[in-house]
């Protein structure tokens, strides 16, 4: 079946589109918007203007909505970008990586009704801690690039998920019930190397903004 992704260049959704793939499902496109707003309910932010990188490691084409973010007309740029995706690429279904957010999950399955696709979310309900870990085991290379909960600061910005993070962000999550995966918005990540990349990306600048407990960090990447 072909299918579109949902992709915001992090963890979530380019795991979602590595399962979608190793079941047999064929990617013709990914879907991305780029919000104006940096509070959006529903999309990714930090690093977000690095999808088209990430697609072409992928060799897979991009197809990309700008929305000014706003709590539910945002979904109306949604439903547009992936109604192109319908058309242009002929595509039966789409895939996300919502994991434990049912305010994102609802909608867009919502929008896929209207358009008559199936909507697949392979990451759904899954413990967020074995997530990690399977991100891990699976050659994944990824990035924090934004946090947004206390006491999480900027020295989390650029480091990679890894064992050392996993029992890090696990300690964390015991005494601060941080969500693991950051499914709560405290943290925002960007892959820079995975099974479905053709080369690996590198980081080859970085700048940091923020204060308290509210960080980000835009990449430059070759």
């Amino acid at each position: 079946m072909k299918v579109g992704v949902l992709f915001s260049g992090g963890k979530d959704s380019t795991y979602a589109a590595y399962l979608a793939k190793k079941h047999g499902y064929a990617i013709s496109c990914l879907v991305t918007i780029i919000s104006e707003n940096p509070t959006s309910y529903m999309f990714h932010i930090p690093s977000i203007t690095k999808v088209q990188q990430q697609a072409r490691v992928m060799k897979i084409p991009l197809l990309i909505q700008k929305t000014k973010g706003e709590k539910e007309r945002e979904l109306k740029d949604l439903e547009k970008i992936i109604q192109k995706a319908k058309n242009d690429y002929k595509i039966r279904g789409i895939i996300t990586g919502a994991v434990d957010s049912a305010y994102q999950a609802s909608r867009v399955q919502k929008i896929c009704d209207s358009l008559n696709l199936d909507c697949f979310n392979p990451l759904w309900q899954k413990d967020q801690l074995e997530l990690l870990k399977d991100i891990v085991e699976n050659n994944f290379e990824v990035i924090i690039t934004g946090v947004f909960a206390y006491p999480l600061n900027e020295t989390w910005l650029g480091k990679k998920i890894d064992e050392k993070y996993i029992k890090e962000i696990t300690k964390f999550f015991e005494k601060y019930k941080i969500s693991p995966s950051g499914e709560g918005g405290e943290t925002e990540s960007f892959v820079l190397s995975c099974p479905l990349f053709h080369r690996s990306l590198q980081v080859v600048d970085r700048k940091i903004t923020g204060k308290q407990n509210s960080w980000t960090m835009e990449i430059k990447i070759k």
